[in-house]
């Protein structure tokens, strides 16, 4: 069995060769080599990434690509809708990974996944473009069908990265609203206020369960280690920010150090996860990593710009969340920059209204909303610059691919909610 054109074009590639690599800018001594590991054999049947049958998509999708490949090449697209048939089936294999044997339980995991409330699938986007994007020639099988079924296992594999990262997410979500004490989530109620804090813990816990069954199932050691340090960091960054000194809270170091590890390290892990499966070399991993990190990094800056600009009603929660919880992000660290006896405020603590106000007084007055911005942009621009240097392809598929994820540049910077 093959998937249609411009999902597993892997054995087409083999016909065709890279124009030769572009050397890494000197960062890359900062990120320890990356082993390529093989994935030849049975796909394994392990909750979470089953045989490559169950992500078969529908055949309207290959006709539909079929109409869009007679398009101009430069045609602007939704990202989103290269990769809808496979989103809609990586809902549904999400919907039932997290069944569990207690109701209670079960309802609780499933609180995110249910249709209408599952957000955008932004990161299984992001993961599922990457691995578009990195595809690569493979030795020539002389047998075309073993062709199909290493480019068909592959891409199963590369998808269960999309469903552990999106478990992952979520798990994350669920315990961060029980240590924010949010009430709303996504437009509803969240799930510590509808069910109280204990059952929202246990269904976080749950999902990252499922998320390591599933990760195992791989068999690939450095995938495994990679994602379980994304779970460390997103431990870490949470205590970073319940924790924080006088001077760090101050620090936009610290602030940055934060935002990767509460934000960055997943997008950006997963995706280097992805170029790992797929055989690629150090420089294409460290790219993919590169590419998540910096969109990770872009994304939390504008949510934080977003947290001042944003209204109730686009943003699913509520306005000023974050400095009513005492947390100090990237528009107020700019502003103190400005008007130094705004710290003197931020040490106060925000538990008085007054100070609240006294805070959005001095960013009103400063450029600390239009410096945010600029930071967003910056980090939006290094990551499609890591795109760029990817090696050279003709595929086309490749370039929509690519350039999708240039595109996700762009809307993350651009967005209101």
């Amino acid at each position: 069995m093959s998937f249609p054109r411009g999902l597993c074009m892997v054995s087409r590639l083999a016909k065709r060769g890279f124009n030769g690599y572009r050397r890494l800018p000197s960062w890359d001594h900062r990120f320890p080599a990356l082993i390529q590991t093989d994935f030849a054999g049975p796909p394994q049947t392990v909750l979470g990434c089953k045989d490559i049958y169950s992500w078969c998509l529908p055949s309207s999708y290959s006709i539909r690509h079929q109409i869009h490949h007679q398009t101009a090449v430069e045609e602007q697209l939704d990202p989103f809708s290269l990769v809808a048939d496979e989103l809609s089936v990586l809902a549904n294999r999400l919907r039932s990974m997290v069944i569990a044997e207690v109701p209670k339980l079960a309802s609780a995991a499933e609180y995110f996944f249910k249709m209408g409330v599952e957000g955008k699938r932004f990161r299984p986007t992001v993961l599922l473009l990457m691995a578009s994007a990195l595809h690569v020639p493979l030795p020539e099988p002389t047998d075309v069908s073993l062709g199909d079924a290493v480019s068909s296992e592959l891409r199963t594999r590369q998808q269960c990265i999309a469903e552990i990262t999106e478990m992952i997410h979520v798990a994350s979500l669920l315990h961060d609203d029980v240590l924010d004490d949010a009430d709303t989530r996504r437009g509803i109620g969240s799930l510590n206020f509808v069910m109280g804090n204990k059952l929202a813990v246990l269904a976080g816990d749950f999902l990252l369960s499922r998320a390591c069954v599933a990760l195992a199932s791989l068999k690939n050691t450095e995938v495994v280690s990679l994602l379980a340090t994304v779970v460390e960091h997103l431990v870490t960054g949470e205590t970073m920010q319940m924790t924080t000194s006088s001077d760090q809270r101050s620090s936009m170091e610290y602030y940055m150090q934060k935002t990767y590890y509460k934000t960055a390290s997943l997008i950006s892990n997963s995706c280097k996860a992805i170029a790992i499966l797929a055989g690629q070399t150090t420089e294409v991993a460290v790219l993919a990593y590169e590419y998540g990190r910096n969109l990770g990094l872009a994304f939390q800056l504008m949510d934080d710009i977003l947290d001042f600009t944003g209204t109730s009603a686009s943003l699913g929660k509520g306005s000023l969340s974050d400095i009513r919880h005492g947390i100090v992000t990237a528009p107020i660290l700019f502003a103190m920059e400005e008007f130094p006896q705004l710290r003197t405020v931020v040490d106060r603590g925000f538990d008085d209204p007054a100070n609240v106000d006294l805070a959005l007084e001095y960013l009103g007055r400063s450029r600390g909303i239009q410096r945010s911005r600029e930071l967003a942009k910056k980090h939006a621009e290094l990551a499609a610059k890591a795109i760029d240097s990817l090696p050279e392809s003709d595929d086309e598929d490749v370039q929509r691919s690519r350039r999708a994820l240039i595109d996700l540049t762009h809307i993350v910077i651009t967005r209101n909610k």
